[in-house]
């Protein structure tokens, strides 16, 4: 697999399309940090870390309102054949603040906003809104 982070996202994707309430995801530290961001800011209702003999697993459960998503869609901005990076003073707003853009800086990976408050650019991975 050359982009875990698409397949994640992907798979979060595919699982809100049929209404699945939860979905698992093979494990990575990377991968928990955006699955715990996607929890902090309210867009899952819980994340659990399995572990097994090999690798683990990520159990993302789903949230909805009134019939609908709350994850109104996820975008993979940085990609294996071109990254794009942001300065502290030039992240992107999402939504025009609406969504969020998850960045790894050097710092570990956070929201934009947290990304502006602590000054530090980095690695824009995605935007959720």
């Amino acid at each position: 697999m050359t982009d875990p982070i698409a397949d994640m996202l992907t798979r979060i994707r595919n699982a809100l399309a049929v209404r699945k309430e939860k979905v698992e995801i093979p494990a990575s530290n990377m991968k928990k940090a955006i699955a715990n961001i996607l929890l902090e800011e309210g867009y899952v209702s819980g994340v659990e870390f399995a572990e097994n003999d090999h690798e683990g697993s990520i159990v993302v459960t789903l949230k909805y309102a009134n019939g609908k998503s709350v994850i109104g869609g996820l975008e993979r901005v940085s990609k294996p054949g071109l990254r794009t990076y942001s300065g502290a003073k030039n992240l992107p707003k999402v939504l025009g603040g609406y969504g969020i853009a998850i960045v790894s800086t050097n710092k570990g990976i956070m929201t934009d906003k947290q990304a502006k408050a602590a000054n530090v650019g980095g690695e824009v991975l995605c935007y959720v809104y």
